[in-house]
């Protein structure tokens, strides 16, 4: 198990049930890289990886 995989049950666990839209989840993504700049490079890549995910390879 990596050390990421914790984080993410923990997400699953506490918010699995709610509904969010993408809108919230962006601003809670730039809330986090303007509290935490040095990860604004894995944020960009996860954000454009989450955007993109239906497209064929």
């Amino acid at each position: 198990m990596y050390f990421t995989d914790r984080g993410i049950e923990e997400l699953v666990e506490r918010r699995g049930d709610e509904r969010v839209s993408l809108e919230w989840l962006g601003d809670r993504l730039q809330s986090f890289i303007d509290s935490h700049p040095e990860f604004e490079t894995a944020i960009d890549r996860l954000a454009t990886w989450l955007a993109r995910a239906d497209d064929d390879d």
